[in-house]
């Protein structure tokens, strides 16, 4: 290799020649000492610290402080939820109404019980009133909690829910309805009926019962409560019982109702009966019956009820699938609980011997507010209807029908009124109701017979009637049949089949083509 020049290649020669003049060099670990030769070597360690300024330590601390509060008061408010620091979870709160009872303090969750705790067996023979009764009475005793009926068939006779009570079905899970009346309690009647609905005095209650109740929830997964009211049928036609018939389930004087994802079937009388409740909901709940020889198994009655949502559901009786009551005449007059703000929407029904909506017959105390929306009537005696009388009195008004779809119907819209059935001959004749403010959008469908027949009357004439928008297929081209008695009101834009004189006929822009003079003519006619 050749020898290093004299003259200096590189900045780490340089440095090294000058080491080298300067004398013994500082070693810097024991690896360099030994390679140098000599004794023990020597070290020189050095730590490098920046000098920092009294003031730049001043401005850290600062900093430091400002950041640790900033996380303290991150801690304390909404954004909480993202915590760097976890603590224990708040207790829950009762449902709306328990935790207005309490005055908005936290409470513990509600109880959850299974009926088999209470001895409860599911083998379609043994009778579990007892376990149902201990099991609601638990649950009252806790001040609210959910009781779940599990897969099998659990047969009872009637029995109560409290306030704040949930009753679960699950999958596979069927409630009986006990078939000897014997079991049936007997209950006072309706005030607002007068007496039982088919025979005066005492009526049967409900498998199924509650009065004067909040926060009440019947749901599942689509478990079934079944009446299995074959042989009340069979007896009330032989006229065998000296007693009205009771419903599947009723509930009175309630508030803050939830029926959800489950079936009701056969019930011996009505099926869902609320009467005088606010705040109900029924969704997605399946109503079924036969549709022949199943006598008044209406689908869902909502009786002076207030705040009602009826929707998502799939309803198959033998009698109205949905009727909206509100009392029979003189003491549905003097009870004077209005049905008012109920929406009916997305549900299906079939009615081969009454209607799928109803209004009536008994509406002594007021019907209002009503929309129907989105419903499908098929196979049906009668579409949607208004029934009524001399000697109910109060009102139907403010009656909305959208988007109604009629499939193998017999008479699609009905208005009737002399429905003339009464609780006794001490009714008042001369109470006769108003009817009025009621308005038909978007009607369509398919192999109906008739599709209008209003018949109003010289006493209860029918005012300020719309229809809008309405095409709907009919079987019978050789008879008239958009039929009308005592009618006023109005056609918007087109409309088919064509309609009766009696109505105003005004183009899509709503100007008037041509006002009818005939409200009062009849053409009704029953003879097809």
């Amino acid at each position: 290799m050749a020898e290093i020049s004299a003259g200096v290649s590189s900045p780490r020669a340089s440095a090294a020649s000058s080491a080298a003049a300067a004398g013994p060099a500082v070693l810097s670990s024991p690896r360099a000492a030994l390679r140098a030769g000599g004794g023990a070597p020597q070290f020189h360690h050095r730590r490098w610290a920046p000098a920092i300024s009294p003031s730049y330590k001043a401005y850290l601390v600062a900093l430091w402080l400002v950041g640790f509060v900033l996380v303290f008061l991150w801690q304390n408010t909404s954004m909480g939820r993202l915590r760097l620091y976890s603590r224990p979870p708040m207790p829950r709160r009762a449902p709306s109404a328990a935790a207005a009872d309490a005055m908005g303090q936290w409470v513990a969750s509600p109880p959850a019980y299974d009926l088999r705790e209470f001895g409860g067996v599911g083998d379609g023979r043994t009778l579990n009133t007892a376990a149902f009764e201990a099991a609601v009475a638990a649950i009252s005793e806790r001040g609210g909690g959910r009781l779940t009926v599990p897969a099998g068939r659990w047969l009872t006779a009637p029995f109560n829910l409290t306030s704040h009570m949930t009753l679960f079905l699950a999958s596979g899970a069927e409630i009986l309805g006990i078939q000897d009346e014997r079991y049936w309690p007997l209950m006072p009647p309706l005030p607002s009926y007068g007496y039982g609905r088919e025979h005066k005095g005492p009526r049967y209650g409900s498998l199924i019962h509650g009065q004067d109740l909040k926060d009440v929830i019947i749901t599942g997964h689509n478990g079934t409560i079944n009446g299995q009211g074959q042989s009340w049928w069979i007896k009330f036609r032989r006229k065998l019982l000296n007693h009205t018939r009771g419903p599947l389930v009723q509930l009175m004087r309630s508030s803050h109702i939830l029926i959800s994802n489950i079936t009701l079937r056969d019930s011996p009388f009505w099926t869902l009966h609320v009467y005088d409740c606010k705040h109900v909901t029924i969704s997605e709940t399946t109503v079924l019956a036969p549709i022949a020889k199943a006598p008044n198994t209406d689908g869902i009655n909502p009786d002076s009820c207030t705040d009602v949502m009826i929707e998502n559901c799939y309803i198959s009786v033998g009698d109205d699938g949905i009727a909206i009551k509100s009392g029979w005449d003189q003491y549905g007059i003097a009870y004077g609980r209005p049905s008012t703000n109920i929406t009916i929407r997305n549900v299906t029904i079939r009615s081969m011997v009454s209607a799928g909506v109803s209004i009536g017959s008994e509406m002594s105390g007021g019907v209002s507010n009503v929309l129907v929306d989105n419903v499908h009537i098929w196979s049906s005696r009668r579409g949607v209807r208004i029934k009524t009388a001399p000697g109910r009195g109060a009102y139907v008004n403010n009656i909305v029908y959208r988007n109604i779809t009629l499939e193998d119907v017999r008479v699609g819209i009905v208005i009737k009124t002399d429905y003339n059935e009464h609780p006794d001959e001490a009714f008042d004749p001369k109470a006769v109701p108003t009817v009025g403010n009621i308005s038909y959008t978007s009607i369509h469908g398919q192999r109906v017979r008739v599709p209008v027949r209003i018949q109003g009357s010289a006493e209860i004439p029918v005012r300020n009637v719309t229809f809008h928008d309405m095409s709907v297929g009919i079987l019978d081209k050789k008879h008239h049949v958009f039929q009308c008695s005592f009618v006023q009101g109005q056609v918007i834009g087109y409309v088919f089949p064509v309609p009766c004189k009696n109505l105003d006929l005004y183009n899509e822009r709503r100007e008037l083509v041509k006002e009818s003079t005939l409200q009062n003519i009849s053409d009704i006619d029953y003879s097809f």
